[in-house]
């Protein structure tokens, strides 16, 4: 029995005295009625605390693109996003892209497809595996045209991957180009040598630590190391000019790493012209109904994006920042 009970019974007769028989069995009813309220009224917030659980879990797990992968019945322009660091293992990797663009091109109901591209570039490895897939699937499917759109950046991989497209459009404000290659790293010899410590690397390949930020890097080294950045240029450079061709107007410095405006670099042709994704569907696709064939993350990895996203907009949020670079 509860607390309350014992309490109500203090102010009870006492045992032996008139009525004190259905005094106590007035409290003991009364108190039995007060905790099934109580149970109710817990009962009632478990099952609310449930209900808001079961939402959450279905916002987190809802995809962003639910309306436009139900199947549309008709035709449609399919859009595939090239979004972020191109690299295994991410949102823009080359079995993602890949496996997107195949399921476009599989739908009779497609026909067009849309590269949306904002990305800084990344793997030329995974770039060049799109780049190798899109030219393939556009002989395949000669009917079905292939355009790529830049959002906010389509530099170094991610231009690699536009240039496999029938055309490119830009927005005026775009960032394009950074045809180039490079290798970082950093190099604390004489910081190791003014702190009196000393380096013990053991290699079998007098080259092995070639990149090693501890050690001295000598000339020779430089020089390979040149000799491979120069020829993953030149295959860049083979790449962009296969796929612009005599658009190209800019010489030389096109592959210097330097990058455009969308509306310069229509102007040198390493893009056709100005529009978005719904001009490019609408107006040369024809087809105004956009259909996402982007993959989708499994449960654990969308998940783990909403909840990052979530906590880095709290700690912007705590810290007062309101801004966020555009370019890094």
């Amino acid at each position: 029995m509860s607390w309350r009970f014992w309490k109500r019974r203090e102010a009870m007769p006492a045992p032996g005295d008139e009525g004190w028989e259905q005094a106590l069995v007035n409290r003991v009813v009364l108190d039995h009625l007060e905790e099934q309220r109580r149970s109710r009224r817990w009962g009632v917030v478990f099952k609310l605390l449930t209900f808001a659980y079961l939402i959450a879990l279905l916002v987190l797990f809802w995809p962003d693109d639910f309306i436009t992968h139900v199947a549309p019945g008709e035709e449609h322009t399919a859009l595939v996003e090239v979004k972020g660091l191109i690299a295994p293992e991410t949102g823009a990797s080359a079995d993602r892209i890949i496996k997107a663009l195949r399921r476009a091109y599989e739908d009779d109901n497609t026909k067009g497809i849309i590269l949306r591209i904002n990305s800084p570039g990344g793997s030329p490895v995974q770039a060049g595996y799109i780049n190798d897939e899109i030219r393939r699937l556009r002989k395949q499917h000669p009917d079905t045209p292939v355009y790529a759109v830049a959002a906010d950046l389509c530099a170094s991989g991610g231009y690699y991957i536009a240039v496999a497209a029938d055309a490119i459009y830009v927005d005026k404000a775009s960032l394009i180009g950074s045809i180039g290659v490079r290798i970082d790293a950093f190099g604390f010899v004489e910081a190791l040598r003014e702190l009196g410590i000393e380096r013990r690397l053991l290699t079998a390949g007098q080259n092995k630590g070639i990149l090693d930020p501890f050690s001295p890097l000598h000339e020779e080294q430089r020089a390979f190391l040149q000799g491979v950045l120069d020829q993953l240029h030149r295959q860049f450079i083979e790449v962009v000019r296969a796929g612009r061709g005599e658009h190209l107007k800019g010489g030389d410095a096109l592959f210097s790493g330097l990058f455009w405006s969308g509306e310069e670099s229509v102007a040198l042709g390493l893009a056709d012209g100005l529009g978005s994704s719904s001009y490019v569907a609408r107006e040369l696709i024809g087809a105004e109904k956009i259909v996402k064939y982007s993959t989708k993350k499994d449960l654990l990895e969308h998940l783990a994006d909403r909840l990052g996203a979530a906590i880095a907009a709290s700690l912007m949020r705590l810290s007062g920042a309101d801004g966020y670079p555009i370019v890094r």
